[in-house]
């Protein structure tokens, strides 16, 4: 098969099949420039040269009842990281200023744990008042499980976006979590939109799910309507039950953002955690296809500096979206 068939076909609208699909995450290592050249034609259609950078805030840190196997964060991890509580506003606006200096479009405030409490909702609404009123932030909170009444309180404090990743299929979910469902995550994602939040959701690759896992996950994330869609690439951390994990390699990586490109045309994909760790020299070529990177680092995880990613944007002729472009974030 061309995998120009497939680019074809996805700017007229129409869904991969299964087969499709499959194709896609198939490819071999010498169909990948051509697999490539098919998902840039659509990646260039809906996104042009453009890059949208985000930065993040572990505002919280450790201290989890969940027991995500991927995760440093968890009750069952072992990991040596720094484990403190909701960080002050004072600490939460200088990241945000951060962000503007990094020319991030989006700040993305999380914490770790089950879902947010009363004390952290209200903190963080306080801090996110003041970030609206002194910068040009889009502002994206990943506060773990969210009812309708935080979804709600959210959005009436300015916030414009909520990140719950799905995180993998529905079938392998059990398989990286058991003290939350999928359907808990999907119950957040409904919340956060029936009280007018964009959606951020996407998943983490690598963590031993099968190439059906990842289809699954395209497909469902194409009936939640996602505004952004992050690929993270598990960075297996010591201390954690996926520790010994083989993560993907960069062109199996490539492959994978192929297939969420196909699958979601118009969607911002972003390539997120672990790009630099699985992606390594192949990262530029990443751009082919994702239109939006993480700067700065991850929640536990130390990640490309901000100049850094400038640099490898410039070089490889694409452009930085900004608050005064023209486009909004």
């Amino acid at each position: 098969m061309s995998y120009q068939f497939l680019a074809d076909k996805t700017l007229r609208g129409e869904c991969l099949t299964r087969d499709e699909a499959r194709t896609v995450l198939s490819a071999s290592d010498d169909q990948l420039p051509d697999l490539i050249h098919a998902a840039s034609r659509v990646r260039f259609a809906n996104s042009g040269r453009r890059v949208k950078l985000h930065m993040l805030i572990n505002a919280k840190s450790g201290l989890c009842e969940e027991d995500c196997h991927y995760c440093s964060q968890s009750r069952i991890s072992k990991a040596d990281i720094d484990q403190y509580p909701l960080l002050s506003k004072e600490e939460i606006l200088d990241g945000a200023r951060r962000a503007v200096a990094a020319k991030a479009l989006r700040y993305c405030i999380v914490i770790s744990g089950r879902g947010p409490r009363p004390k952290e909702i209200a903190a963080i609404t306080d801090a996110v008042r003041t970030i609206k009123q002194e910068t040009p932030l889009s502002l994206c909170c990943s506060l773990g499980l969210l009812t309708s009444e935080d979804a709600q309180t959210l959005k009436a404090a300015g916030v414009d976006r909520v990140n719950h990743n799905l995180n993998t299929s529905e079938a392998f979910h059990k398989e990286i979590c058991t003290t939350h469902t999928y359907r808990d995550r999907i119950e957040t994602l409904k919340n956060a939109r029936e009280a007018g939040l964009e959606l951020c959701s996407g998943g983490i690759v690598g963590m031993g799910e099968s190439d059906e896992d990842l289809i699954e996950m395209a497909l469902a994330l194409r009936e939640i309507k996602p505004d952004s869609i992050p690929i993270n690439f598990l960075h297996p951390v010591e201390g954690t039950p996926l520790a010994k994990q083989t993560p993907p390699s960069p062109t199996r990586c490539l492959k994978i953002l192929s297939l969420f490109r196909f699958v979601h045309p118009k969607t911002e994909i972003r390539i997120a955690g672990g790009r630099e760790h699985s992606l390594r020299s192949l990262q530029a070529q990443a751009l082919y296809i994702g239109d939006s990177l993480f700067v700065g680092g991850y929640l536990t995880t130390p990640g490309q500096k901000p100049e850094e990613a400038w640099r490898m944007i410039e070089d490889m002729g694409f452009e930085i979206e900004t608050v005064t472009s023209g486009v909004s974030p």
